[in-house]
């Protein structure tokens, strides 16, 4: 899996394994960093499987959102394009969110290093909030552990 968000291209992460013994799975991640501050980044991220999505996504947002690992440096209220690929869809998501969730690196517990993007409330990001609560289904209620709460 590679991380294509540093400044200077793309960087190999290391998925450090969970405080509860096991991995978590990780979506794939790739994207791009503006120098510019005012330009957000773009990040396209692809969950090839249900469990992948279940770690990174994040219901305790208002509007949900997701984790997304990197070892790019984010701030909070940073925005974030990502383009969302969802197990078994075709179909990508845009969604333009805010960074709300900072996982530093060395975290306790062996956290994966990365960002909680927070969606926005608009209508059609609503509908990738469904859409994803759909193909998590009776998941989202798991007690498993994910990479952020």
């Amino acid at each position: 899996m590679s991380d294509a968000t540093s400044k200077q291209g793309p960087a190999s992460l290391q998925f450090q394994p969970s405080q509860h013994g096991g991995s978590l799975p990780l979506p794939t991640v790739s994207g791009s960093a503006s120098s510019s501050q005012a330009r957000p980044s773009v990040i396209q991220l692809v969950f090839r499987e249900k469990s992948a999505l279940y770690a990174a996504y994040i219901p305790a947002f208002t509007e949900g959102g997701l984790f997304v690992p990197t070892t790019r440096d984010y701030k909070l209220g940073e925005d974030v394009y990502l383009l969302l690929a969802l197990p078994e869809d075709n179909q990508r998501y845009p969604v333009a969110g805010k960074v709300a969730w900072l996982t530093p690196p060395n975290a306790s517990g062996g956290r994966t290093q990365g960002v909680g993007v927070r969606f926005p409330g608009d209508d059609k990001t609503r509908l990738i909030r469904v859409r994803i609560e759909e193909v998590l289904g009776t998941a989202i209620s798991s007690s498993k552990p994910t990479q952020t709460l």
